[in-house]
């Protein structure tokens, strides 16, 4: 009689301890785990029929990628039956951790000379919003990043930033310069009349604060609008010094 292969049983605990996601981890590191193991840990539990390995697995058939996974509202998660509203917590929270590890890893102390540097190192966190996020980039003398600050946030239209609110902090961190960001969920960067007002009376602000506004950047889907780079910034600076000579 041909032998079988044993098959195991969906719950994770029966499982050979070798083969179980979070003794995986812990005994060969986290880079051995596949993505449905990975998200399985974050799981923690399966349903009846399902194992959280299945569940992650799941979760990658219906979004496909983890960038896909992060940009989705909640209401497509509950689709997949076996996820409670504490598991879609847990994984937002674990792939927004991932997005901003990547942003902070390519942000801070380095040193800024064109947009397409802060494109590089804000676009894996504004480009699927949404809803319309309103950062500042803190600069110093040497134009190396002091910090990143969350200035504001709205709906699928638009952000209010305060340009006082933004002053105050580049003030606080002691900031020779700044850059705003934001997004579009459009996709579409093209700057709105708000978004011209906002990018002149920033200038303008700079100018009496002794701070200098660099750019102000807005980001879409796979395209991205520069202020500096289209003139606009020189522009506003002198319509600044015409007001504060």
């Amino acid at each position: 009689m041909a032998s079988r292969k044993k098959q195991y049983v969906r719950a994770i605990v029966n499982w050979p301890k070798d083969d179980r996601p979070r003794e995986k981890l812990l005994k060969h590191g986290a880079h051995m785990l596949s993505n449905a193991e990975l998200l399985a840990i974050l799981i923690r539990t399966g349903v009846k029929g399902s194992s959280a390995v299945d569940l992650g697995r799941e979760l990658l058939q219906k979004f496909k990628t983890l960038r896909q996974m992060s940009a989705c509202d909640i209401a497509a998660f509950r689709q997949i039956k076996g996820l409670s509203t504490a598991k879609i917590a847990q994984i937002k929270a674990a792939v927004e951790l991932g997005r901003r590890m990547m942003s902070e890893e390519r942000a801070l102390g380095r040193t800024i000379r064109s947009s397409s540097d802060v494109i590089d190192f804000l676009t894996p966190l504004l480009r699927d919003l949404k809803h319309e996020v309103f950062k500042a980039i803190l600069i110093d003398q040497g134009n190396r990043v002091i910090d990143v600050v969350d200035i504001d946030e709205g709906d699928v239209t638009k952000a209010h930033p305060s340009i006082r609110k933004i002053m105050l902090c580049a003030a606080q961190a002691y900031a020779t310069g700044l850059i705003t960001v934001h997004n579009h969920p459009s996709g579409d960067p093209t700057p709105s009349e708000q978004d011209k007002l906002l990018t002149r009376d920033l200038v303008v602000a700079g100018r009496v604060m002794e701070i200098r506004v660099f750019d102000h950047l807005i980001i879409g889907d796979g395209r991205y609008f520069s202020f500096a780079d289209e003139g606009l910034i020189e522009e506003y600076e002198r319509q600044a010094l015409i007001l504060n000579p």
